[in-house]
């Protein structure tokens, strides 16, 4: 099995909102064609109180979670968000991503690298930068 990824918030509404770059939206079209999104619970949440979604897009962000695989807050994750939040000064919804994708071994794509950049085995692309 090759990569896998678990995407932030932001390149999930980059992605349903169409605002990627075109190397961006070629990579992630690439990669939804072999895999389910994965997204943490942080991020279904995040989606669901996206202040700037209309009754159109609100529509498009459930169909996204209903065809996402969704990372619960098991024990697992909640144990090393603890340990990343005591670690680095990160915002806890970041914690919960991170601390998601590091349980689960994935990739995280992200736009905000410089957030999470200073956790050490945390896998970051920027989809921008593919």
């Amino acid at each position: 099995m090759g990569v896998r990824y678990i995407w932030d918030t932001n390149i999930a509404i980059y992605y349903l909102q169409q605002q990627l770059p075109e190397n961006a939206e070629l990579f992630i079209d690439d990669l939804v064609k072999n895999d389910p999104p994965f997204i943490s619970a942080m991020t279904e949440i995040e989606l669901l109180c996206w202040k700037n979604s209309t009754e159109e897009n609100i529509v498009v962000i459930r169909n996204f979670i209903e065809s996402s695989m969704i990372l619960d807050l098991d024990a697992a994750i909640k144990t090393k968000t603890v340990e990343i939040r005591k670690a680095h000064k990160i915002k806890l919804p970041d914690a919960i991503i991170a601390a998601s994708a590091l349980v689960y071994d994935l990739t995280l794509l992200t736009r905000n690298i410089k957030d999470f950049q200073a956790i050490e085995t945390l896998k970051l692309i920027n989809p921008w930068e593919e």
